[in-house]
């Protein structure tokens, strides 16, 4: 097996020299996790998959019903990174300046100057972006793509690191705008939250009482500059041969399924990897397993698939589809255990 130790288009880079210890990043990664923990009940596998897109460099998409804590979680988690954090609502009306910006007139100069919107910022939450019409939610494409923004034939960098946390309400349909597929694919994963276990809403009802007000706070654990050189340590994970060809035949396998009218890109294979090794080294790995790709394989790939008209209306989903194909395709063997 050849490790293939080149960087992946894509994600999110360091400027320092060097590279971080694995076991450095994973320690400060569990000490994020940690701090995000003294605010949000439960939610392990949730906020552990987000700081891994996070650490890929990647945009994360949490789609579920109202009161689940996904605002709180996105919060939390822009506070242990210690990265500026805005808020963008995301109404009907909200129009592409709204978002990205626009020049203003000043007259005392005799000139336009360019006012930022709220994109110019280290981690941004847009929520109910389902409910903004398509022409804004296209304003975001440049942003999580390219970080940047144009105005007026302009452009305009975004600070690093910037990341793009959305969430969706998946259970009204009035007055909302489905994410289209280009869109949806700028997201490196989907995630849902899901109720809580009774013991865990217990917590949350406890903690609420304890803190004697709503807002909550989270110690400071990394800054922008510290994240960005952890983001460059996990590119410095290998991933062997057979690994990258399990992530192109669960991929692949997508755009055979008979319930799928299309099936997931390249770039879903590639989400597949830079999270992958991400994962790896949260658990204190500088190599990817196969059960890391398994682990991260229905929030990558399942809002990458369009499934048939026919079996939509059946009731089948994506994650099923994905959750069907992790069982059907053969991965390679965990030779490596240390």
């Amino acid at each position: 097996m050849t490790p293939g130790n080149e960087a992946t288009p894509g994600a999110e880079t360091g400027n320092g020299p060097g590279s971080e210890k694995v076991e450095t990043i994973a320690a400060e990664a569990k000490a994020v996790l940690a701090a995000v923990g003294t605010v949000v009940v439960g939610r392990e596998r949730s906020l552990r998959l987000a700081l891994a897109a996070v650490l890929a460099g990647g945009h994360v998409l949490l789609e579920d019903v109202p009161g689940l804590g996904k605002t709180l979680m996105a919060r939390s988690l822009a506070q242990a990174l210690k990265l500026d954090f805005k808020r963008l609502q995301c109404t009907p009306d909200l129009l592409p300046a709204d978002v990205t910006g626009s020049f203003l007139y000043n007259p005392g100069d005799r000139e336009f100057t360019f006012r930022e919107g709220p994109l110019f910022t280290g981690l941004l939450l847009a929520d109910e972006i389902n409910r903004t019409p398509p022409k804004t939610q296209s304003a975001l494409l440049e942003a999580m793509q390219e970080r940047q923004v144009t105005v007026e034939g302009r452009t305009f960098p975004l600070p690093r690191p910037f990341h793009v946390l959305a969430t969706a309400n998946p259970v009204e349909y009035e007055g909302t705008y489905p994410l289209p597929e280009a869109q949806l694919d700028r997201f490196l994963l989907r995630l849902d939250i899901g109720y809580p276990p009774p013991a865990e809403e217990v917590e949350v009802l406890r903690r609420r009482l304890t803190r004697q007000r709503e807002e909550t706070e989270v110690e400071a654990v990394l800054d922008a500059e510290r994240l960005r050189r952890l983001q460059h340590g996990v590119e410095q994970v290998s991933v062997d041969d057979d690994v990258l060809r399990y992530c192109v035949d669960l991929a692949s396998a997508s755009r055979k399924h008979n319930a799928v009218e299309v099936g997931a890109s390249p770039r879903g294979a590639q989400a597949l990897v830079l999270v992958a090794r991400a994962l790896a080294v949260l658990d204190g790995r500088d190599f990817v397993l196969p059960e890391d790709v398994k682990e991260c394989a229905v929030a990558a790939l399942a809002h990458r698939i369009t499934l048939r008209p026919e079996t939509w209306t059946s009731g089948v989903t994506g994650v099923e589809v994905v959750t069907e194909l992790l069982g059907r395709v053969a991965g390679p063997a965990s030779t490596r255990s240390s």
